[in-house]
């Protein structure tokens, strides 16, 4: 497939990239910082942009599916956690790129759990969480995990757990690939953390 990265330097952004290449797809970045080292095509778009802007800059491209992992780290926050990422998800489908993958926060669709200090960019979360199911007809899926950690990934999951886990960066990024064409994925909202079960037992096992 070709594909979109948006977010691809970041953290989980690189190991999606390379985790896409591994597996023979033609990956783009999206990404606001520098790029160079990943090697390959950047196009000129960011999440703050308009919506007009990002539009053009995805054309042309015969994108099939976009990751959006790109994140505010706390900088512009309302820009890009929620209104960066509507944007991006109302171009998707007036340009007809149908499969959509975002990395969301552990129970970010639901308010009643969420951390009192995290509340504002939990919001953003909300939002553009809640587009994406309810006013739009992308093949989406929402992973949502825990806090992330820079241990080495098992490749070993747990899909919705009923407490927030740990997760590592190497499990997240690696769950997010292997939802691209996993159908029991498709316009689910999947909370997880690090677990037990291998990532693509646990995707078609506890989500069919």
């Amino acid at each position: 497939m070709n594909v979109l990265v948006m977010g691809a330097s970041g953290r989980v952004g690189r190991k999606v990239v390379a985790l896409l290449q591994a597996g023979g797809h033609n990956v783009f970045a999206g990404t606001q910082h520098s790029h160079a080292d990943l090697e390959i095509p950047a196009l000129p778009v960011s999440m703050i942009d308009d919506l007009d802007t990002i539009k053009e800059a995805l054309k042309g491209h015969d994108l099939d599916a976009i990751f959006q992992v790109a994140g505010s780290r706390g900088e512009n926050l309302l820009q890009v956690d929620a209104y960066g990422a509507i944007k991006l998800e109302q171009a998707a489908e007036e340009l007809g790129i149908d499969r959509f993958i975002m990395l969301s926060s552990f129970n970010a669709t639901e308010p009643s759990l969420w951390p009192e200090q995290l509340r504002d960019y939990y919001i953003a979360k909300f939002f553009a969480d809640n587009w994406l199911i309810k006013e739009t007809n992308l093949n989406y899926t929402i992973l949502q995990p825990g806090f992330l950690t820079e241990e080495i990934g098992t490749g070993k999951i747990t899909i919705n757990p009923t407490v927030m886990g740990a997760n590592s960066i190497d499990n997240v990024a690696a769950t997010l690939v292997a939802s691209l064409d996993e159908p029991a994925t498709y316009r689910k909202v999947i909370t997880m953390a690090d677990g037990d079960q291998e990532i693509a037992v646990a995707l078609k096992n506890k989500l069919a």
